[in-house]
């Protein structure tokens, strides 16, 4: 039998056969589960690394059975191994968008979309140069966008703490209807409620996306009905079929009215199909995530406390005030303790918190102090959190450390932030799996914190957790001790 050897900074390394075991089939994918959703994800993951003493194991992953006919995976843990998932040279990802299980394409009009197609097949380029092309024609439209989307959702939590003793504003529940109406605005220069959607678009795109990732999910209901209702069998798709179809003939219209279907045209995509392409974009990918990194922005400012929203403030006033008193997206750029931030917060809790993989042919992985060999075939699955608060990279991993990415030093643990399926060094392209709209998703980050410390000097908040992740309930505001634009 030949020898697998891997070059690495010791020569010659044996790589070594991946630590765990999948058990008795069924039974032992069941109690994986279990674990999984009850014990807490993060101990999960630790028991299993202490009790093989290796950061790369075979273990089954959520949901099972009978959701997923093929719960075994190897699981990689931190910041050295996980990379792999990244390169398309090495890893398949055909229809592994939501892991070892895909929901029904009814969900999406009958079509595998972008998210579910590996870089090898030829839609998957025309699809996501569709959406690049967007994101670059659109780019103009963000920042005012997101200030007046966002600047009502400020007066909105005002009046709110406004209305009476003791009240609090719930910023997920507002943050929800805002994010939607930005982007909407943002992608198609059409604000949902200003169509026969209405004001239902987040209430409708919830129960989609919901349908989707119910298997990954608890919500706290006894665990037989949660086991039999959300983890063992999908849910009909035909519960959010009237969602799905409101949902559709939006984006079918502000996309025919801002040009993009001729867009679509011209790159070989029929109609229909780069519609259901842009609704999954907008509201599984846009929407979901800022459903998830804007309160987790917050989450973390609100810990933080005085001291940092202090030194946030001296930066956004500063550059805003040499930029002649106006947010531009340069002075956003220069405004380094900000995009540290939000780095910090996409790395302790990324949007995207599992990635996965099948081996192209046999490879060898190797984690910080060891390599394995992986077959052809095998599914590799990893876990994001464990990568991005890797103790040997990151200096108080779990910890949140503002400053951790600003200066020379902080940059180049920028190649370390990978909630874009990517390193934040790198930039999408249509032969990857990188997040289109990454460069995107920093901005708007970053725009949250400028927008809201030109407005406030500090704040308060209790700070939880809820299906997604961090939830917001703002308890008090300190406007802003001088006027900003």
């Amino acid at each position: 039998m030949a020898k697998w050897y891997y070059p690495s900074v010791t020569d010659g390394l044996l790589a070594k056969e991946v630590p765990g075991s999948y058990g008795i089939p069924f039974i032992s994918a069941i109690r994986d589960r279990l674990g999984f959703y009850y014990d807490g994800q993060d101990k999960f993951f630790q028991s299993r690394v202490d009790q093989h003493n290796s950061t790369v194991l075979r273990l089954n992953a959520p949901p099972g059975p009978f959701m997923a006919s093929n719960p075994r995976v190897i699981a990689l843990l931190d910041a050295k191994s996980f990379p792999v998932l990244f390169d398309v040279d090495k890893v398949a990802k055909r229809d592994l968008f939501t892991g070892t299980y895909m929901p029904s394409t009814a969900l999406t009009g009958g079509f595998r979309v972008c998210a579910y197609l590996d870089p090898s097949e030829p839609k998957h380029a025309q699809i996501k140069q569709l959406l690049l092309t967007l994101l670059a024609a659109r780019k103009d439209a963000v920042l005012p966008a997101f200030r007046s989307e966002f600047g009502a959702l400020f007066d909105s939590v005002e009046a709110e703490l406004n209305s009476g003793a003791g009240k609090s504003s719930d910023f997920n529940k507002l943050n929800d209807g805002t994010a939607f109406e930005f982007l909407g605005e943002a992608f198609f220069g059409v604000r949902p409620s200003a169509t026969t959607l209405g004001s239902t678009g987040p209430s409708r795109s919830t129960r989609w996306l919901f349908l989707q990732l119910c298997p990954l999910m608890t919500l706290g209901l006894p665990k037989i009905l949660e086991e039999l209702l959300l983890h063992t069998f999908p849910l009909p798709p035909l519960i959010a079929r009237w969602d799905y179809k409101a949902l559709y003939k939006y984006i079918s219209e502000a996309a025919a009215s801002s040009g993009v279907l001729d867009t679509a045209n011209k790159l070989g995509i029929s109609r229909d199909e780069a519609c259901h392409n842009l609704l999954f974009a907008t509201v599984f990918n846009s929407y979901g995530g800022m459903k998830v990194l804007l309160p987790g922005i917050m989450g973390c400012l609100a810990k933080a406390g005085e001291g940092l929203h202090k030194r946030l403030a001296k930066e956004i006033r500063g550059e805003v005030a040499a930029a002649g008193g106006k947010v531009t997206v340069a002075a956003v750029e220069r405004m380094e303790l900000t995009r540290s931030v939000v780095y910090e917060a996409l790395r302790l809790d990324p949007p995207v918190k599992y990635q996965y993989g099948h081996a192209k042919r046999d490879l060898v992985i190797e984690s910080h102090d060891e390599a394995y060999k992986v077959r052809s075939g095998e599914m590799l699955f990893g876990y994001q959190p464990f990568a991005t608060r890797d103790p040997k990279v990151f200096d108080q991993a779990d910890q949140f450390v503002p400053d951790r990415f600003v200066g020379e030093e902080g940059k180049k643990l920028l190649k370390y932030v990978v909630w874009s399926n990517g390193p934040e060094t790198e930039s999408p392209t249509v032969a990857d799996k990188q997040c289109p709209g990454k460069d995107l998703v920093v901005l708007v980050g970053r725009l949250l914190v400028v927008d809201f410390f030109l407005r406030y000097d500090s704040f308060t908040a209790e700070v939880g957790t809820q299906l997604l992740g961090a939830q917001v309930n703002i308890t008090s505001l300190a406007k802003a001790s001088t006027s900003n634009n």
